[in-house]
């Protein structure tokens, strides 16, 4: 059986809900799939004034060497000042020796994320997160126009080839929305489809 990792990293809760949809995305094309996050780098008093969120559900990975064990990895963080957020790129800084055996090599892997406004650099935080993982050696699947609901102006959402996104407006009250976690899932869905042919 096909197994992914979604790993993510969430400071107000819009990347969790988007793991959880490319999560459901991945199961519904019969994958085992693992969701977990990296940790929290920042110091607790800049994160507690902050208003980051502590109560996350899903476990901490800390051990890089696990990613071998997966077929797909699906990686989720929120945009700093347009490129991945320094704690999932303190994750992916572990991983030299992963990197250097070549375990990841021919590996499925995606992106996603979150952004304050509609331009608020989306693309190229997915491409900061694609770019670390084409350096691993991963076949890269985004969120291809098979799913249309990434299209059209008659609301605002996020969506893009390169991986689902949404947009949390600036002070983050802005929850995914229907659209947007539906292209979280299909993006999900089409990378557990992808690893499975890759593996067989």
């Amino acid at each position: 059986m096909t197994k992914i990792l979604v790993l993510y990293y969430s400071s107000y809760g819009h990347i969790a809900q988007m793991a959880d949809a490319v999560a459901e995305g991945a199961r519904s094309a019969g994958a085992t799939v693992d969701v977990r996050r990296v940790a929290e780098t920042a110091p607790f008093d800049v994160a507690q004034a902050a208003g980051f969120r502590v109560d996350e559900s899903h476990p901490v990975l800390d051990d890089v060497n696990q990613l071998a064990q997966y077929d797909g990895i699906i990686v989720g963080t929120p945009t700093r000042f347009g490129r991945m957020a320094s704690q999932m790129a303190a994750f992916w800084d572990k991983a030299g020796g992963v990197w250097f055996q070549g375990q990841l090599n021919g590996k499925v892997g995606g992106a996603f994320t979150s952004t304050a406004s509609q331009h608020g650099g989306n693309e190229t935080t997915l491409f900061s997160i694609i770019t670390n993982l084409l350096h691993f050696g991963m076949t890269i699947v985004g969120l291809d126009y098979g799913y249309q609901g990434q299209g059209g102006v008659d609301e605002v959402k996020g969506g893009s080839p390169y991986g689902a996104t949404t947009i949390a407006d600036g002070d983050g009250s802005r929850l995914p929305s229907a659209a947007e976690l539906d292209g979280a899932r299909y993006q999900g869905r089409r990378i557990a489809e992808t690893a499975a042919k890759l593996k067989a």
